[in-house]
């Protein structure tokens, strides 16, 4: 569908803009502030008006074209007021003239744009600047976290042909459990045994789809750990939080220079935290050989690990891990990974993804063995969707199966109370 046609008035902001842009490109803003520039861009617009061009603009017009101008001069341009947006949690940039969001769970598109490549690029550099990175033709790619625990792609032509392209996902808040529960993730029940789990050492999975909440929950759950236990992350890229955290050590792996040289690998890291005497690992994202150094901790004593995977289904998450475990180079037999795998884990919790752009808890699964094909889970809680509202809200129970947890002894060894309800 084609947009309506600027009104005349639209119009000559714009071009009044443009001309304030251009008058003020190439000019020094080092050292100075945004009221600094403020007061130089009205006395630059008060010259142009003189000329009879902007005497239609009101004050309140006036301090927004200046506005606009310094997030172009200083600033992130169109994406400004999207990065202070509480609803928008992501931002994907397709090129200059395309800009989506996602907004309370719903992919949208957005209106602005930037004026061209160049200007674009300019945001790209002062965005990844914070951070002291860069992207050019030379290294074309950049994974990272800003300052603020955002997670910023950025990947530029050649490898791409829609120009360059950025996505930003972004930390809005740090989530607690009871929010959690009040949003519909997860029933109070599954929160009371979940954070009974972290407390008693078990064993555990995080799997989901992409941004379907499960770094979130890794967060929450890590909360659960006692204060006086030394706590290990390990990641690609920072992106996960343990707010009031005290013990705790953070390994970041590090990607190879443009020689192919200098990785540092989250298997380097995992074998290096074991080494550290760490009471508790949590791996960001098991994506390699990684894996299988993570089930061997598990069986040499390393209880409590928390392992996020990209997976479609609780059973998806331990084919994966398996699959993970044969990259390692060496060469296991299919049958040994799984009988590890299955007597290393304990449960599974699957985030889930649904139409109306909520995250929830989908199936909390323990795991009993090995079948010939695969593994053999049961499920504890699983999520009943039952009807979409009016607003197009989905609403639903997560539903205790019954089954009694296989490491119900573990609660007792580690001085945990065991749910009531789990041995009714």
């Amino acid at each position: 569908m084609a947009k309506e046609p600027l009104s005349s008035h639209d119009r000559l902001k714009t071009q009044l803009k443009i001309r304030l842009a251009h008058l003020w490109d190439g000019h020094s803003t080092e050292g100075q502030t945004r009221e600094q520039l403020e007061v130089q861009l009205r006395q630059a617009l008060q010259g142009i008006s003189g000329t009879g061009q902007g005497s239609s603009l009101g004050k309140e017009e006036e301090t927004q074209l200046i506005e606009d101008i310094i997030e172009e001069i200083v600033g992130f341009g169109p994406l400004a007021s999207l990065l202070t947006d509480p609803t928008v949690t992501e931002i994907m940039v397709n090129g200059p003239d395309q800009i989506f969001v996602e907004r309370n769970g719903k992919l949208q598109h957005d209106d602005a744009r930037f004026h061209n490549i160049n200007h674009l690029m300019m945001v790209i550099e002062r965005i990844l600047g914070s951070v002291g990175l860069t992207v050019n033709e030379s290294n074309p790619l950049c994974d990272a976290s800003l300052r603020d625990g955002s997670r910023i792609n950025v990947i530029i032509p050649p490898l791409t042909l829609n120009g360059p392209v950025m996505t930003i996902r972004r930390r809005l808040r740090e989530w607690t459990m009871s929010e959690f529960v009040a949003t519909g993730a997860l029933s109070q029940q599954a929160a009371d045994f979940l954070q009974a789990c972290v407390k008693a050492k078990i064993n555990m999975v995080v799997s989901g789809g992409t941004s379907s909440g499960k770094t979130t929950l890794a967060g929450i759950l890590s909360t659960y750990i006692p204060q006086q236990e030394r706590v290990i992350t390990i990641e690609n890229v920072s992106e996960l939080d343990l707010p009031n955290r005290q013990h705790w050590i953070r390994l970041v792996g590090r990607a190879p220079n443009l020689e192919g040289r200098g990785e540092i690998s989250l298997r380097t890291l995992v074998r290096n935290a074991l080494r550290m005497r760490p009471d508790r690992i949590i791996l960001g994202e098991a994506r390699g050989g990684e894996a299988l150094d993570v089930v061997q901790a598990m069986h040499t004593g390393h209880d409590g690990v928390i392992t996020v995977l990209h997976a479609n289904s609780a059973p998806a998450a331990l084919e994966r891990l398996e699959t993970l475990m044969l990259m390692s180079g060496l060469d296991l037999p299919t049958q040994i990974c799984r009988s590890q795998i299955a007597s290393a884990l304990d449960i599974v919790i699957h985030m889930g993804r649904y139409a109306d752009g909520s995250r929830r808890v989908a199936t909390i699964a323990q795991v009993i063995g090995t079948t010939p094909i695969g593994f053999e889970l049961q499920d504890l809680f699983i999520f009943e969707a039952q009807t979409y509202s009016e607003q197009g809200r989905l609403s639903g129970n997560h539903r205790y199966t019954g089954v009694k947890p296989k490491f119900i002894e573990r609660f007792r060894l580690n001085n945990v109370e065991i749910p009531a309800w789990v041995v009714a």
